[in-house]
């Protein structure tokens, strides 16, 4: 998922650099999103490994 992220970012920079503002911040926003469903996916799992431990 980060990997999707990531690549929607790098969409988003070529897009803006080239003048087409509609496609980057849609490209952005996609990969904000990806990116906060990662980092939260990534907190839950870490507390159930750590809940899994004890």
């Amino acid at each position: 998922m980060l990997y999707w992220a990531i690549l929607f970012f790098i969409v988003a920079i070529v897009a803006a650099v080239f003048g087409f503002g509609g496609i980057a911040s849609a490209s952005a926003g996609i990969a904000q999103v990806l990116f906060f469903i990662f980092v939260v996916l990534f907190v839950i799992m870490l507390v159930m490994r750590l809940v899994r431990k004890t």
